[in-house]
């Protein structure tokens, strides 16, 4: 019985490791925001251009758009799609980010500032693999709500 267990056990873990990264490759590669598609927030950062790419065993986000005054913006952030917080660089409105694989199509994120959630959203993965749909809604530096869809294609 106990052999038996254990075995499940560890089939169990190696098939939710297996999702995770089969997940995480699904995003892998440089994708550039389709502003036409889009419907971004009025007055709202603009992430121009989001690169995945693989970083040990972690995936590294990099992150490269304008601020609402048209300012270039670029940040990092190096983790593991399992929801736990990891560091970000190079963004003053946010220094902690979670992504959570949910399905070889979606995953969740979470970010936040001096601990506080400022926010969160669903990454879609179309089926082809050829575009990515965002939709996140959450609070800006100012206090203002907001809800954005962007819509980005792969390079």
């Amino acid at each position: 019985m106990k052999a038996r267990t254990t075995v499940l056990i560890l089939a169990l873990c190696f098939m939710v490791i297996g999702i995770s990264r089969a997940q995480e490759s699904s995003f892998m590669g440089t994708w550039k925001l389709n502003e036409a598609k889009s419907k971004l927030a009025p007055g709202a950062a603009k992430n121009s251009t989001v690169v995945y790419e693989a970083a040990g065993d972690s995936v590294k986000v990099t992150i490269d758009g304008t601020d609402a005054a048209g300012k270039p913006t670029h940040n990092e952030w190096t983790g593991k799609f399992d929801g736990k917080d990891y560091a970000v660089t190079g963004d003053p409105n946010s220094d902690m980010r979670s992504y959570e694989g949910r399905t070889k199509h979606k995953t969740g994120f979470t970010v936040k500032k001096n601990g506080k959630v400022t926010a969160t959203g669903t990454i879609i993965l179309s089926n082809d693999g050829k575009s990515r749909t965002v939709l996140s809604s959450g609070t800006d530096a100012q206090g203002n709500k907001y809800r954005s869809t962007a819509v980005y294609d792969k390079q």
